[in-house]
């Protein structure tokens, strides 16, 4: 059976035969299919010091050069991206053509990482004092560390390591013990691209090799994209010894539907939007506001007939449209909420535990769940699910929509959908959320914008990619110049730009 180790110094490091090992499943059929080595805290040692090592060598590379590597890096990615789905698909039990959108959304970023030296460029400001003049520019902070989740394994490592590395910094990456593959070959590609050794590493492990870079002091500063409580760790711990920390968390994403939507086109949006890959999306929509009455009925008979079509198949299954959980573990977690909203009364419309083929029944399938008259007490509206498993609640006007959405813990992301462009302005500007569509179901901003939430949805002070990303991997530094004649004689007053 394969065992997947770590990258380090663009090199395999060879599996010792005592490492610990965590199971890498197939979710579609339900067995073991690889193992991932997990860190020690001597390879925790291992990897910091290469980057160390390769940090002021690539630190004093030129960005265009930068950025040539990650021009190469995106050809070598689209030549490969179909044994790249393939993998994702594998592992994470996504369908390979929300394996391939997954690639396509990570390499927007590399593409806006490609614009390095545009990026990076400062100010300058002739004369703000007699004979003197200054200027700015972004410096990179050493080395970084990105700690990726299980439900984009290419995606979310593109959103942090293309910009770290294009600023100067030299990186390791921490993937998912869940689905660890495509880091490695995201590695092999961009050593092929011509990256120095060193500068990209991946620490495959557990939370042993997260503590480990979050106390080491060679560590700089660690993105973090995962569940709330963990993000909550990852600020705590890292800010504690001094990093500089972007911890993403959990969401419960509200679609609010004003009584003028388009009730066919809204059914469509949402089906996506709440089941695609399995609901394992932090902008999954997961809770529908229905407001006033003429709508409410309409839209649940129509979601309700269109989930019993629903198709479930195996990742590698072109036909299907929802996949299999990552492994029993979180579908039982799923089917624990299912049961929750039951005892606490919701109606549940479509039951996704009857859902799944006799001949699925070996993999980690769960149908999807439609609840309605849910209200804002029951878990199953507080929590993240993070499953197939879609909430209808209620509402009289969009006031109260708004209150709704404003309250909740979690601030990621929301959607409007509406024919009425007033009301939807107004939503988006008095709604407190991170990220707002308008008739968009899944709001995910492109590279060149950045992405985040509010509230317990990000902790930190910067969102990833965009012009954000570039502020949180450099340092600003600032020169004031002056190339006086000599005049002789010291001056200890308060220095002015007379």
């Amino acid at each position: 059976m394969q065992t997947y180790g770590h990258w380090i110094n663009n090199t395999l490091v060879p599996v010792a035969s005592m490492a610990r090992v965590g199971d890498v499943f197939d979710p579609s059929r339900g067995v073991v299919a690889r193992q991932v080595v997990m860190a020690s805290p001597a390879d925790v040692e291992l990897a910091v010091a290469a980057a160390r090592v390769a940090w002021p060598a690539w630190s004093d590379t030129p960005p265009l050069r930068r950025a040539r590597i990650f021009f190469r890096f995106k050809e070598l990615v689209e030549r490969h991206r179909a044994s790249l789905a393939a993998v994702i698909a594998a592992e994470h039990g996504k369908t390979l053509s929300d394996a391939d959108g997954e690639i396509t959304r990570g390499l927007e970023v590399v593409e806006f990482a490609c614009g390095a030296p545009n990026l990076l460029k400062g100010e300058m400001a002739d004369s703000v004092g007699t004979g003197v003049d200054a200027y700015s520019w972004r410096q990179p902070l050493g080395v970084v560390a990105g700690i990726t989740p299980f439900n984009f394994p290419a995606m979310v490592p593109m959103w942090m390591f293309p910009l770290a590395l294009v600023c100067g910094n030299t990186f390791i990456l921490k993937p998912s013990e869940r689905d660890p593959g495509a880091a490695l070959l995201l590695a092999q590609w961009l050593a092929e691209a011509g990256l120095p050794r060193g500068c990209f590493n991946v620490l495959q492990g557990d939370k042993l090799a997260v503590d480990g870079l979050l106390v080491h002091q060679d560590v700089a500063a660690v993105s973090f994209v995962g569940s709330t409580i963990v993000a909550e760790h990852v600020q705590r711990l890292g800010v504690a010894h001094g990093k500089r920390v972007q911890a993403l968390g959990g969401a419960k994403n509200h679609l609010v539907v004003l009584p003028d939507a388009d009730v066919e086109a809204t059914i469509d949006a949402l089906l996506g939007a709440a089941y695609g890959s399995a609901g394992e999306r932090c902008m999954a929509i997961s809770v529908v506001v229905l407001v006033g009455d003429t709508l409410a009925d309409p839209m649940v008979n129509g979601l309700t007939d269109k989930l019993h079509a629903l198709r479930l198949g195996r990742s590698n299954d072109a036909a299907a449209e929802m996949g299999p959980l990552v492994t029993a573990a979180h579908r039982q977690r799923v089917l624990e909420f299912i049961e929750s909203g039951l005892q606490e009364g919701a109606r549940l419309l479509v039951d996704g535990r009857n859902a799944v083929p006799v001949e699925l029944a070996d993999g980690f399938f769960l149908g999807a769940s439609l609840f309605d008259r849910v209200t804002s007490a029951m878990r199953i509206y507080q929590e993240e699910i993070f499953g197939p498993v879609l909430v209808v609640v209620r509402v009289k006007d969009i006031d109260s929509a708004l209150r709704l959405v404003n309250a909740h813990p979690y601030a990621n992301g929301t959607a409007i959908f509406t024919r009425d462009g007033g009301a939807a302005r107004e939503f988006a500007r008095r709604v407190e959320v991170g990220m707002v569509g308008i008739n968009v179901a899944i709001p995910v901003p492109m590279a060149f914008f950045s992405f985040g939430g509010w509230r317990r949805s990000l902790f930190g002070d910067h969102a990833v990619h965009g012009a954000e990303g570039v502020r949180f991997y450099t340092r600003l530094k600032t020169v004031t110049q002056r190339w006086p004649e000599r005049t002789g004689g010291a001056d200890f007053s308060m220095p002015t730009m007379k």
